[in-house]
């Protein structure tokens, strides 16, 4: 693998550099930093400029509108997006079903779906995780029976209840888990699903988190009618799909790029604070924990960057992608801790209630007023996307043989 940059990857890079400085939409800088939530016209904003460039889809084929880029031209755009404190695109069109979809669907399913993931048109939440299957997703329950209808059409009629659904308060759109067959063996049974969330049927419920946001939602579906038109690829063999998406997904939860700002984000930050007398940064103990982290997420880097070259020569994401999550997601939570640890008594006071008491304003420094919610929201990172735990097993069976 070389690390060296070509000439034209040098330029490549000073082209996005340039074009995410004039084009990054000027109400978006700073958002993240200071603390506002974001609303779903926010990540929209971004969206629509990426999609207008033709750069919202470097990952997809360019058959489907890809940009062609290669995977070194890839990860030069997450870098240069990082640097930018640009906002993370929401994944679950983009990095999810569409690959699902373009891989699995048919034509008629392509030509539906795919251009409204693209504009943005088309707002997306994924239903998995259940009460009880979550880790072990084969165990879920939520089931669809197949019928005709009246006019002669197949359909589905779905019942059961999903949770964790990430910011399915404003979703157009869901795809689904299903069990179709419940007397096959647990991962055989299962289908994919696509689904209206405008469906009568449908009801979203919202679980706030400590941080006080509300990001994930409870889904429950009551006799939601689907048609089987919506189905992507066979019955009973919706965990094909899964699996497929939740590899993409596992390698896109890594995060070196933006963990590589942070750690920057936090050198700054123990550089203004005090530790008796004398910078944060000069703390031996406290520079000792940087420098680990920096060399954990030197070799993830290298991991990622072995992992992009693979599917660039035509190999997907396997087994390797369980090794990416898990170490992502351990850096970005180590993150975290070094950052309330930075903050140190000013990441206390924080407290969002929606109304009286309401204690969101920081007392301290600009810097310390997310570190604690934001400390308590990575702590979901080592579980979504099939817990850490769960690709320690994958790993041990798929690449270690054990």
């Amino acid at each position: 693998m070389d690390l060296n940059f070509s000439a034209e990857d040098i330029a490549f890079r000073g082209e996005v550099r340039t074009f995410i400085r004039d084009h990054y939409p000027v109400e978006l800088h700073g958002k993240i930093d200071e603390g506002e939530e974001l609303s779903k016209e926010d990540f929209l904003k971004w969206h629509r400029v990426l999609a207008k460039k033709g750069w919202i889809a470097p990952a997809w084929p360019v058959e489907y509108g890809g940009t062609g880029w290669t995977a070194v031209q890839r990860y030069i755009w997450s870098e240069e997006a990082a640097r930018a404190d640009a906002i993370r695109l929401m994944p679950f069109g983009l990095s999810m079903v569409g690959p699902v979809i373009y891989t699995f669907g048919t034509s008629a399913q392509k030509e539906r779906f795919l251009p409204g993931i693209l504009s943005g048109d088309v707002w997306w939440c994924q239903g998995y995780s259940e009460p009880g299957a979550g880790s072990d997703l084969a165990n879920l329950r939520t089931k669809a029976e197949r019928f005709t209808g009246d006019d002669g059409k197949e359909y589905y009629r779905v019942n059961g209840q999903k949770t964790w659904t990430t910011m399915a308060q404003h979703a157009d759109w869901g795809f689904f888990l299903v069990r179709t067959d419940p007397a096959s063996k647990p991962q055989e049974g299962i289908s994919f699903l696509l689904i209206d969330m405008k469906t009568p049927g449908i009801t979203v419920r919202p679980i706030i988190t400590l941080g006080g946001e509300h990001e994930v939602n409870e889904v429950w579906l009551e006799d939601v009618i689907v048609p089987v038109e919506n189905r992507i690829y066979e019955e009973n063999k919706g965990w094909t799909c899964a699996k497929f998406l939740l590899a993409h997904e596992r390698t896109g939860i890594a995060g070196v790029a933006a963990s590589k700002r942070g750690v920057e984000r936090i050198k700054d930050v123990a550089r203004a604070e005090q530790d008796g007398g004398q910078p944060l940064i000069a703390n031996p103990f406290f520079k000792r924990k940087i420098s680990e982290l920096e060399v954990d997420l030197a070799a993830l880097e290298f991991t990622e960057l072995r992992t992009l070259a693979g599917e660039s020569s035509g190999k997907g994401p396997g087994p390797e992608s369980s090794l990416l999550k898990i170490k992502g997601t351990e850096i970005q939570q180590r993150l975290t801790e070094l950052a309330l640890e930075a903050a140190g008594h000013y990441g206390a006071p924080y407290f969002r209630s929606f109304g009286e008491g309401d204690n969101a304003t920081a007392v301290g420094p600009d810097h310390s007023r997310r570190v604690a919610p934001t400390y308590f929201n990575m702590r979901k990172t080592s579980i979504y996307g099939g817990s850490n735990e769960i690709q320690r097993n994958i790993i041990a069976k798929m690449v270690l043989g054990l």
